[in-house]
């Protein structure tokens, strides 16, 4: 029913489909590609299909979800409370949805032990994607994992990957920047973080993901001392894309934030078409 003028016209318009002319290993070899120091891959993350959609009709060179984004959209917090069926089935609509490479954010892989990491990888790939981010926290309050359990878990992911046979991109995130008093132990972050990359690297991750980092000399130290191509998430006093480029990163994340513009423009709308 028409609420006067005629109803916006939907710029992405073709049905959902999988261009079978990129096989799953094709893509993760493309997305393993596109991580240049210097010249990072910029992820607007999506949190369904339709927003994959329209992000990639944006210009997207890759699709990556948010796990709160995905959360929230679906009336659940953060931290695995999303079921990882429905996290999964999410996943799986996305891939059919566009023909660029999808990652997910499996937060912390849905299990307590490495083998249960490697089942939850496993399970994503068998879905369509070609990487994940895997956080060394404790998803119920966000504590740190011992560094040798991290690399365990991250181990069993990459061996996960390596029977399904696909170049799978494990982004590990460290949340040493998520810690209480983080602010007040910079030259202890940088030195952890450190610590974590050429650990996790060794594991078996493809890159690190370091969300809180916003420092530029810290960017700048941690990125030309680790073995892995850094990854920074966009936040309040993140530099310009410009700047991080400048510093060597890899890739920028975008994170909650579009989820949560998108929402509050629909609120806005909202309420001006309910008044």
């Amino acid at each position: 029913m028409s609420c006067g003028g005629k109803a916006p016209k939907i710029a992405i318009e073709q049905p959902l489909r999988r261009d079978q002319a990129m096989t799953q290993p094709d893509l993760a070899r493309t997305f393993h590609a596109l991580h240049v120091a210097g010249r990072p891959l910029v992820l607007f993350n999506a949190w369904d299909a339709g927003s994959a959609r329209a992000i990639a009709a944006g210009g997207a060179k890759a699709i990556a979800t948010g796990s709160w984004s995905v959360a929230a959209a679906n009336g659940f917090g953060d931290g695995e409370q999303l079921p990882l069926d429905l996290a999964l089935g999410n996943l799986a609509r996305i891939v059919a949805a566009v023909e660029l490479p999808v990652s997910i954010d499996l937060e912390s892989g849905y299990g307590a032990s490495p083998d249960e990491v490697g089942r939850t990888v496993a399970r994503a790939i068998d879905a369509g994607a070609v990487g994940c981010n895997l956080e060394d926290s404790f998803p119920h309050d966000g504590s740190l994992r011992a560094i040798e359990e991290s690399a365990q878990r991250i181990a069993a992911a990459r061996r996960a990957a390596e029977e399904r046979g696909v170049a799978f991109f494990i982004n590990a995130r460290t949340d040493v920047y998520f810690q209480k008093d983080a602010a007040k132990h910079e030259a202890a972050n940088i030195e952890m973080t450190i610590e974590r990359a050429q650990s996790y690297a060794k594991a078996g991750a493809s890159g690190l993901f370091v969300p809180g980092l916003a420092a530029p000399d810290s960017i700048r130290r941690v990125v030309e001392a680790s073995p892995l191509p850094v990854n920074i998430m966009v936040m309040d006093d993140t530099p310009s894309l410009a700047e991080l480029s400048a510093l060597g990163v890899a890739r920028v994340s975008h994170g909650p934030g579009p989820y949560s513009r998108a929402m509050a423009q629909l609120t806005e709308a909202a309420r001006a078409a309910l008044e």
